[in-house]
Order: structure tokens, then C-alpha cells, then sequence
């Protein structure tokens, strides 16, 4: 199912979220996809000479958790996004369950515009990601 919101459907303070397990096959498959082969992803016996101890998943792929719960759960499928900030606050590792909140921190009717706030946390309610995100709805169609 499609989500589609218009920009009259959505209040200050609307808030979703999103839990998933970040696994092995999941990382795996997006460094594939971005070719991110960095050894802190990839290899465990270099990963284990770095401050983190062991490998882990790309801060990104964590990030792109964020735009999945803004077009999958809060805001839909028609607005864009124009601007993302994500601030990376702790490591995550594989098999980490992190929990996505965003939130509509401001909208201003005039523009079309929405910014929205998020937070991510692992398993331990560690903040892993804080992010900031600016979208814009289409102008109606007329016709």
C-alpha cells in the first residue's frame, strides 16, 4: 500500500516509529550496494584494532532507516526531501535493535514545507543517530 498524505493531513507533533535488527546479510548487502568496503565494515580482526572494538554497520545505512519511516509511516510518499542532517553519536553493531523516531517538528503551510526531527536508539536506549530533515510537497496539480 501506497502511503500518501497531503499537507493538510499532517500536525505538529505527529510521530512515528520503526524497529528493526540490524543484521550481518542487512549491512552486507548495502556495502554491496554502495560499494562502502571500508575494513571497519568488513574486517573483524582490523575492526578489532579501532576504538570500536569490532566491525560495524555503515552510519548511513542507519541514517536511511530514518527515510524509511518518513515515507512508509509519517508523511507518505509526496513530499521530497530538500535537506538531511545526521549527526552519528555511537557505533552500531551488527545485531543492534534500533529504534527510529521521527517527528514533525515544524510546518509552514505557505511553503509547502515540513522539518522534522529523529532519533535513533539502540537496544540499550543508546543514541546512536540524531537527524533533521527539511521536505517539500509538490504544488497541486491544476487541471
Amino acid at each position: 500500500m501506497i502511503l500518501r498524505k497531503s499537507m493538510d493531513d499532517i500536525r505538529v507533533g505527529d510521530v512515528a516509529y520503526f524497529t528493526k535488527t540490524i543484521t550481518e546479510t542487512d549491512a552486507m548487502m548495502y556495502i554491496a550496494a554502495t560499494a562502502d568496503f571500508s575494513p571497519i565494515h568488513v574486517n573483524e580482526q582490523y575492526s578489532q584494532t579501532t576504538r570500536f572494538g569490532h566491525r560495524i554497520a555503515p552510519g548511513i545505512m542507519t541514517a536511511g532507516l530514518v527515510t524509511a519511516v518518513l515515507g512508509n509511516e509519517l508523511v507518505g510518499c509526496e513530499p521530497i526531501s530538500v535537506a538531511d542532517e545526521f549527526q552519528f553519536k555511537a557505533p552500531v553493531y551488527f545485531g543492534d535493535t534500533i529504534t527510529v523516531e521521527v517527528r514533525v517538528a515544524e510546518k509552514i503551510p505557505e511553503k509547502r514545507v515540513l522539518k522534522l526531527d529523529a532519533t535513533c536508539t539502540n537496544q540499550n536506549d543508546v543514541v546512536v543517530l540524531t537527524a533533521k530533515a527539511v521536505m517539500v510537497f509538490p504544488k497541486p496539480l491544476t487541471g
